[in-house]
């Protein structure tokens, strides 16, 4: 791994790019995070199509970014402890089993935070088509 070795401004901006590559590590080794970041476009996109106000996009960003954070932790937890435990052994899956629970719990939120956007908005298109 590349040392971070610049100074001031430079290290700043250094840093956006090591995140840039984590979060792009990510996306290409996990399939999880492809799912959720697919999902999360497709959500953006009817948002779009049903014109949502404002606050409702403020809410499904919050949920989309909440959901991705917990992957990318995720991620960076079950990379730690396959590092410092490589065999298996019980904390390391209770480590790794209360990593993906945290991501399941904001995906539950992000589809409870779908259906209180949408369901307005998709039931009046429901009963346009029907009349």
């Amino acid at each position: 791994m590349v040392k971070n070795t610049a100074v001031g401004h430079k290290k700043f901006w250094h840093s956006f790019r090591f995140a840039a590559h984590g979060i792009a590590s990510a996306f290409k080794s996990e399939l999880n995070m492809k799912v959720h970041s697919g999902l999360g476009l497709l959500v953006l996109a009817a948002a779009a199509i049903f014109r949502v106000s404002p606050s409702s996009w403020l809410l499904l960003l919050l949920a989309i970014t909440l959901v991705l954070t917990a992957e990318l932790l995720n991620t960076a937890i079950e990379a730690t402890i396959d590092l410092v435990s490589p065999e298996i052994h019980p904390l390391a899956k209770k480590a790794k089993d209360t990593a993906a629970g945290a991501v399941l719990l904001t995906a539950v939120f992000a589809v409870i935070a779908g259906i209180y956007v949408f369901y307005y908005p998709v039931m009046d298109w429901i009963t346009g088509l029907m009349s």
